[in-house]
């Protein structure tokens, strides 16, 4: 297995997920009761990286408070601060300097199911060996298709076109934010332009110019899904699917009091959390050390100290 060092972009302002992001950068947003970065770090763990780079920006203080220097995880972790955010290909610019072997690079504000992760450096292995490998899924859902890239392949699994939200997708082979690149590839991020649609560094824009310089990019279909936190009630459907997922009906933390006869189903309470009053809540997320003071049930509703949301059209003001 070559020696890979891992990356994790986590500078964005996910403005789409306000007002969640006046507070919490995306990353260090709770899954099962840990940052959904603690999740990527752990997967980085279990394919051999030992040196993790985290680009942080928008409240990146709040990621380095979070994951420190990563002994926890078993891991060294160290942060660059990406400034103006002008994409992923920007953001990974100004990670040269800092990369001295080939690398894992994952979005930080996505959910990853895999399988087999370890394949992936598996290929660069031996003469003729990839020099990047990007993850990929079968996806049937053309709205999905249109949001991400797509990946064209001939029939030996090497990529010969990447493409940036297609409105007509030529085949159902989805980029999914967890690359693999050898250091070559810094050569084509430092020649890729900003485009006209979104005013970017496209990261796809580099992997063609890292094509057609005549590198071996393979695809490799290791993702299970990919869920995307964009939206706010994302934050609640991918924790009771991680629940489900556990075979749990609820997710106590530590400290968490719950008053006499409150009745919980399928809800998540952190660290410290407090259910004053006895009513029913179901499918639920609670923040950590938040006192839950209403004195009507709840339904599809995130807690937080700062805001409380919920897609319960019926609820009561």
């Amino acid at each position: 297995m070559p020696d890979v060092m891992g990356v994790i972009l986590a500078a964005g302002k996910g403005t789409r997920m306000r007002p969640f992001s006046e507070h919490y950068p995306k990353p260090i947003l709770p899954l099962g009761g840990k940052p959904l970065l603690a999740h990527q770090l752990e997967m980085m763990k279990a394919v051999g990286v030992e040196h993790v780079v985290i680009v942080i920006g928008h409240l990146g203080h709040q990621v380095v408070r979070e994951i420190g220097d990563g002994e926890r995880f078993g891991l060294r972790v160290e942060y660059v601060e990406q400034g103006e955010t002008l994409g992923i290909a920007h953001a990974v610019y100004k990670l040269e300097r800092f990369v001295d072997r080939p690398f894992f690079l994952f979005l930080g504000d996505i959910y990853f199911e895999t399988e087999n992760l370890a394949s992936m450096p598996e290929r660069m292995m031996g003469p003729g060996g990839a020099d990047a490998v990007l993850a990929v899924k079968r996806e049937p859902d053309a709205e999905k298709m249109r949001r991400n890239f797509v990946v064209l392949t001939e029939a030996n699994g090497r990529v010969h076109r990447v493409v940036e939200k297609p409105r007509f997708a030529k085949t159902d082979l989805k980029g999914c934010g967890i690359y693999l690149f050898d250091q070559s590839f810094f050569d084509a991020v430092r020649r890729t332009p900003r485009t006209a649609m979104r005013d970017e560094y496209e990261i796809t824009d580099a992997i063609q110019i890292y094509i057609e310089d005549g590198y071996r990019v393979e695809a490799a279909e290791v993702i299970r899904d990919d869920l995307n936190l964009s939206y706010p009630m994302d934050l609640l459907d991918l924790n009771l699917r991680w629940l489900d997922a556990q075979g749990g009906r609820n997710m106590i933390g530590r400290g968490v009091q719950v008053a006499d006869g409150a009745v919980l189903e399928r809800c998540l309470l952190m660290d410290g959390a407090v259910v004053e009053k006895p009513i029913h809540m179901r499918d639920c997320l609670v923040f950590p050390n938040v006192r839950v003071r209403h004195d009507r049930d709840l339904s599809r509703t995130i807690l937080t100290q700062e805001t409380e949301i919920s897609d319960n059209v019926d609820a009561a003001p």
